[in-house]
């Protein structure tokens, strides 16, 4: 490996499918990257390449300072970390970045015509100041998709996305919260 010694540790996430791995060393400056399946990753990182080359790897997540793996159903974290692990060892000894240029095409929005900008604005405040903190420590992320007669419309990345309690999260935690401070939300899904 490098003259750099490199600790990465795992952390439970509340996805049993899931295990976050933080690596404490920026991945990404300011954003996140979400690979839910091997071909979404293709010349976009190589991180993630190289984590969907181990048998078992069906979803990546990829956060500023950690990452996150999903597994398939019947698969043994012993078994998928016997195979990280030399995945990671071979990603950081090749000095590669773990996001190339290429970006993904974004995702459609869903509603926005006649939308308040203000009102979108604060959404995404609220978002980025009190709920993406909570959900990265959870290895996973959330980014506004949209809003459509008083419905906000989330994406869920990572760790939360499939997760038993990500419904449990978005009506009691983030429905509630943005009901709160902005008055024409009725409700949250996610899509």
């Amino acid at each position: 490996m490098t003259e750099e010694t490199l600790t990465i540790r795992t952390e439970r996430t509340p996805n049993p499918n899931s295990l976050k791995y933080n690596v404490g060393k920026l991945l990404i400056p300011g954003g996140s990257a979400n690979f839910p399946q091997p071909e979404t990753a293709e010349g976009r990182s190589p991180l993630a390449e190289k984590l969907f080359a181990v048998k078992g790897i069906v979803g990546v997540f990829i956060g500023s300072d950690f990452f996150t793996v999903t597994r398939s159903e019947n698969e043994d974290w012993n078994d998928l970390n016997a195979g990280i692990a030399p995945a990671l060892e071979a990603f950081f000894e090749s000095g590669e970045q773990a996001l190339t240029g290429k970006q993904a095409a974004a995702a459609p929005m869903v509603g926005q015509e006649g939308v308040d900008p203000e009102m979108v604005a604060q959404i995404e405040k609220l978002l980025d100041e009190k709920i993406r903190p909570a959900v990265a420590q959870d290895g996973g992320d959330i980014t506004y998709r949209g809003y459509d007669n008083g419905v906000v419309y989330l994406e869920m990345h990572g760790a939360c996305s499939g997760c038993p309690s990500s419904t449990i999260t978005l009506k009691q935690g983030v429905e509630t919260m943005l009901k709160h401070y902005i008055s024409t939300v009725t409700e949250v899904r996610a899509i």
